[in-house]
């Protein structure tokens, strides 16, 4: 039996142990943090996530996904906010097609009981990694007992955009890092339960606040809850910086989200005690060391969350991961290099995509314009179903590789800036003509 080590046990290594343990390794688990069962904090990041089809198919694949559905809860479509309240609506995919709200602690903790639950795999929590010999797949953690060195033969490294151990693979000749700070950063907030203990707007809906260079979203959490997120730029005239006190920021979220703030009774209070966080973009290459280590998850590809996609591709490398291992009979050193090489291409895409679909979310989702593109696009998708997905449904429910995804969006998107381009389109894009002319358009770019 291999024995191997997993560096960090949030939620891309508590999955990756599973599939090990699935696959017949003995595997230790090391992680910095306390044990969040036992001291009840999720440290760290809380942004609810948004689980979709890359994500449940990795989760089918080691027998976890109904145990997470028992507490997700499906988003059919997109609710905007106007300034003065107004609602507009965008469903997210074919009828009946959904990403899903889940708790990021709740399914945390899911997947370390269900890691633990394998006889062959231990979690250390508390253990900080201080060093890493990444050539020989070992590593050395201190905990409050002292010092232990791993034993592994090799070392699986999930520990998170700021890995300790591609620090340590960051000194070697020859390996390209690349860390981006956004100009924007994310404040938690909170919207209770109404009085009868019911969500106090759609239920099954992810709701977003566009306002160009700002917006706020919000998910439905199972008690009645929705779980708020301001993103704002970090300095400027309108920013997080700007907002010095909570009279300030209370005076801004009237302006430009009353129908949410009516919704926080204790807005001042959450204000002042939740912090403002940076968002991060990760990029390096190589990913692996031999057959010795090898980075995935947030440690190799880091990505900000517009297109809520961080967990699913994070889910996604474990399937894959364990695909080519499958392949290659368990040879570590064939394995961890295939990996990491069909990996990061997609990898570099979701990071792009995920900027684009920022803008996306706080600028265009307010605009008509965009309206209409999506309307004309899901006509000509029912129309022709074979022919046109659009790039949203690429990305969330299906398993096109990502770099695939994004150059055939750039290609819809040349396509259909000649489609709006055309008269009277908005009084039209029903019409045969327009769908006829799609078509044109598509051929001719398949040519």
């Amino acid at each position: 039996m291999k024995h191997v080590t997993v560096v960090g046990a949030g939620l891309v290594g508590s999955l990756w142990s599973i599939y090990l343990a699935q696959r017949g390794y003995r595997v230790e688990v090391f992680e910095r943090r306390a044990d969040p069962r036992k001291t009840g904090i999720a440290e760290g990041r809380s942004i609810n996530l948004a689980l979709s089809d890359r994500g449940w198919a990795a989760l089918e694949k080691v027998g976890m996904a109904d145990a997470v559905r028992q507490s997700a809860i499906p988003m059919y479509r997109r609710v905007m906010h106007a300034v003065d309240g107004a609602l507009s609506f965008q469903p997210y995919g074919k009828e009946n097609q959904a990403i899903y709200s889940v708790s990021r602690g709740g399914l945390n903790r899911l997947l370390v009981e269900a890691a633990e639950a394998h006889p062959q795999v231990t979690v250390h929590f508390g253990h900080r990694c201080v060093d890493a010999d990444v050539e020989q797949g070992r590593a050395t953690f201190e905990s409050a007992e002292g010092t232990q060195d791993s034993n592994g033969e090799a070392l699986f490294a999930t520990d998170g955009a700021f890995s300790q151990v591609r620090a340590k693979m960051q000194r070697r000749d020859r390996f390209n890092y690349e860390q981006e700070y956004i100009d924007h950063g994310y404040k938690e907030l909170h919207i209770p339960p109404g009085a009868d203990g019911r969500h106090q707007l759609e239920r099954e809906a992810l709701h977003i606040w566009p306002r160009g260079q700002h917006m706020l979203i919000a998910l439905p959490n199972p008690d009645g809850s929705f779980t708020c997120t301001l993103f704002f730029p970090m300095e400027g005239a309108e920013s997080f910086e700007a907002l010095q006190t909570v009279e300030a920021a209370r005076a801004f979220f009237a302006a430009q989200f009353r129908d949410a703030l009516d919704l926080m009774p204790d807005f001042e209070a959450q204000w002042a005690a939740n912090p403002v966080a940076s968002l991060v973009i990760i990029r390096c290459s190589p990913w692996n060391v031999g057959g010795k280590t090898v980075l995935f998850g947030d440690a190799s590809h880091a990505i900000v969350p517009f297109y809520g996609q961080g967990m699913n591709s994070g889910f996604e490398d474990c399937r894959v991961f364990d695909a080519v291992l499958e392949a290659h009979g368990d040879d570590f050193e064939h394995a961890f290099a295939e990996f990491a090489q069909k990996r990061k291409p997609d990898a570099d895409a979701i990071a792009e995509l995920a900027m684009r679909n920022f803008v996306e979310m706080r600028d265009l989702t307010a605009q008509p314009e965009f309206l209409l593109q999506k309307k004309i696009e899901a006509r000509f998708s029912a129309l022709h179903p074979g022919q046109w997905m659009p790039l949203y449904s690429q990305v969330t429910f299906s398993h096109i590789p990502y770099a695939e995804a994004l150059a055939a969006g750039k290609r819809q998107d040349a396509l259909m800036a000649q489609i709006l381009a055309r008269p009277n389109i908005a009084e039209n894009w029903e019409s045969e003509e327009v769908m006829a002319e799609m078509r044109r358009l598509l051929e001719a770019t398949r040519a």
